[in-house]
């Protein structure tokens, strides 16, 4: 979903053949894996050429600066990504990609995404678009009822085998190397992706919390507005897993259920800030204890500072290609050039409303080395992985 005119809420329209589309593909998950496997035996042959090294998967949570960091490694020659394009076809990357070649469509003009926060796309930008994947094998993959981690205790052989064959897949069609996938749910499934992946790497974002509360409130406005106008939105957003906002908004479980139920019962009764806020620490604060607890899994990792992003760009770009074994390129410089503190909306909050956001995040904000908002609070500064144990 791309912006067609100058009308934001026109951006959510889904058109009927691109629905009955995804309908189709998607409406039948066994038979979807039942063809990419098959897919998987027609290239064999091409697939075991393909090594999966250093796999990157991005995560954090939405609007943290997860979509930006996936363009600028995308922007690297060896980088082989998810694209839009590649949607409802996901399961059958190699015959979507063969159709593809075979009907070559009109030269693209750059468009504004739906979320109206300017990044312009084509049908060839990057995208996450792994999710319909997990949950065809995992069903509870987005219940809020359900915790949602996966780790090294989690044994799934036919989702591995058809995972790292999908993977193969992408790196064949792309002719790249190195694989490099948007996921903000996979924050909850590092410790298993590195199971299967012992050599992968994983980039966390993060944004200090009164600049993304002000961002999510600002696209649960937008994402509701665009599928009430337009009922495809929604069925869209569901197929390809995207429940960070909207009518069908779930917050990601990581294991304490009643805290879930606190989170979406603010926002059913129009607590939006202390939702949001509350909902930042839980997942947040749960994150860094996975990275407190298990060294391993933190010498994998790189935080990435949404606000130190913005702030040096070149730096933390070439730190981010360090942590991921990647040469410095004259496109990622090229693309450094662009990132800059979002301009087109302000953190307009009440002094209840930053009360509010202070009480809830400030504790697990001063973790990850954002200051405090109240009194009492000693934040400490940390970059990158955070091998180091914070006092208790």
């Amino acid at each position: 979903m791309t912006q067609k005119s100058d009308s934001a809420i026109d951006a959510f329209r889904v058109t009927r053949s691109q629905s009955l589309l995804e309908g189709l593909v998607h409406g039948s998950p066994r038979c979807a894996r039942w063809l990419g496997n098959l897919e998987s035996k027609v290239y064999r042959r091409e697939l075991e050429q393909r090594t999966i090294d250093r796999p990157v998967f991005i995560g954090g949570l939405a609007r943290s600066g997860s979509t930006i960091l996936l363009e600028a490694l995308a922007a690297h020659p060896a980088v082989g990504t998810h694209r839009y394009r590649d949607f409802p076809l996901i399961f059958t990357p190699c015959w979507s990609q063969a159709i593809q070649n075979r009907t070559p469509g009109a030269k693209e003009t750059p468009m504004e995404r739906a979320h109206g926060d300017g990044i312009a796309v084509t049908l060839d930008s990057p995208e996450a678009m792994e999710e319909p994947i997990w949950m065809s094998f995992f069903p509870e993959a987005h219940d809020p009822a359900h915790p949602h981690i996966l780790d090294d205790s989690t044994d799934y052989p036919a989702f591995e085998r058809f995972y790292r064959d999908h993977l193969r897949k992408i790196l064949l069609v792309r002719d790249r190397p190195r694989y490099v996938a948007k996921g903000n749910y996979n924050t909850t499934r590092m410790r298993y992706l590195l199971k299967l992946f012992p050599d992968a790497k994983f980039v966390l974002p993060i944004r200090h919390p009164r600049g993304h509360i002000a961002s999510l409130r600002k696209q649960q406005h937008l994402f509701a507005k665009g599928e009430t106008a337009h009922p495809r939105a929604l069925k869209h957003m569901q197929r390809v897993g995207h429940f960070e906002f909207g009518l069908d908004r779930r917050p990601i479980n990581v294991g304490r259920p009643e805290v879930v139920a606190e989170i979406e019962s603010l926002w059913n009764t129009g607590e939006e800030i202390r939702g949001w806020a509350r909902y930042w620490a839980y997942l947040y604060g749960w994150v860094y204890e996975q990275l407190r607890r298990d060294e391993n899994l933190s010498q994998a990792v790189r935080v990435v500072r949404f606000e130190d992003l913005c702030d040096d760009p070149v730096g933390e770009l070439a730190q981010l290609l360090d942590h991921c074994g990647l040469d410095d390129c004259d496109e990622i410089a090229s693309f450094a050039s662009g990132i800059h503190a979002p301009t087109y909306y302000r953190a307009d909050f009440t002094p209840d409303e930053e009360r509010v956001i202070a009480e809830e995040t400030d504790a697990v904000a001063a973790l990850f080395g954002y200051e405090a908002s109240t009194p009492g609070q000693t934040p400490t500064r940390r970059f990158g992985s955070l091998v180091e144990t914070h006092a208790e």
